[in-house]
């Protein structure tokens, strides 16, 4: 539903379905950002963030927007101190 909506702005897509293939993806240097949710299959959200920032630069740059379904501060705050975005 997200990447209807972003294409409807003139925003192209790009879906990984698992964590692993979200890291690979997120390192190819083909972005310009990420939209991450933090309940994936493989490996978690979190894992893939923190792989993304120990990555070599530029990679470890690309701006990181968590989503997630779970509502709690913890969740928020642990996704912002692992160096999301927003």
């Amino acid at each position: 539903m997200l990447g209807e909506y972003l294409a409807g702005e003139g925003i192209r897509t790009t879906a990984a379905f698992n964590g692993p293939d979200g890291v690979t993806a997120a390192l190819s240097g083909q972005y310009d950002a990420v939209i991450l949710d933090v309940m994936l299959p493989g490996i978690d959200g979190n894992e893939v963030l923190r792989r993304i920032r120990q990555s070599p630069a530029p990679a470890a740059a690309v701006p990181v927007i968590m989503l997630t379904a779970k509502g709690g501060d913890v969740d928020r705050v642990i996704g912002l101190e692992m160096g999301a975005d927003d």
